[in-house]
């Protein structure tokens, strides 16, 4: 018998579920994550998401892991422009010079951040001193796109120097390293 998952169709019935996005949803989304460069990767995949499916952006992440240095901030925030351009001719990634140059930013930004606070990890996880903020949603149309805890850190973020982090990205961001649990209550991998 498969087990009950959240419903990700939005009513429609015709969004097809990729099994990359099954096992996202099963293993990773909603899920604490503590390691720093995860995080920094995170932070970049939900930037390059903005304007096309987080479906497409599981199936581009091991060419996204690849194309940039497995997402290394230390490595990512010396990226010169014959870097960028190499990118912008990689296929394999969303070819978006905008996001492209906000992963650069957001890496020397990130890297001062964790100077700051000894670790990303210990900044991001401080907004809510360590604790999964959990909703207990009972449907799909319960999940906001963005609420005041989004909100402040994206307001942080940006005062930090890091670009691509609106309040709705950031949502999803807090949702990818497992800050915000937004499994319904019903699902099995909550």
């Amino acid at each position: 018998m498969e087990k009950k998952r959240c419903d990700f169709s939005f009513g429609t019935g015709q969004y097809k579920i990729s099994e990359k996005m099954l096992l996202y949803h099963d293993t990773r989304w909603c899920r604490p994550e503590h390691r720093d460069q995860e995080q920094f990767a995170m932070l970049v995949l939900e930037g390059m998401q903005a304007g096309v499916s987080w479906n497409l952006i599981l199936n581009k992440e091991e060419n996204f892991r690849k194309a940039f240095d497995g997402f290394d901030p230390k490595l990512v925030a010396v990226y010169d422009e014959a870097k960028i351009e190499a990118l912008m001719q990689d296929a394999g990634i969303i070819r978006n010079r905008n996001k492209i140059r906000a992963a650069v930013t957001n890496a020397q930004a990130f890297l001062r951040v964790q100077e700051e606070f000894g670790s990303f990890d210990r900044y991001i996880w401080g907004f809510t001193d360590g604790q999964v903020i959990d909703h207990h949603l009972a449907d799909i149309k319960d999940m906001p796109a963005k609420d005041e805890l989004s909100e402040r850190i994206s307001k942080d973020l940006k005062k930090r120097g890091f670009k691509f982090v609106g309040p709705t990205i950031i949502y999803s961001y807090l949702q990818g390293i497992g800050i915000i649990n937004d499994h319904w209550e019903e699902c099995e991998y909550r």
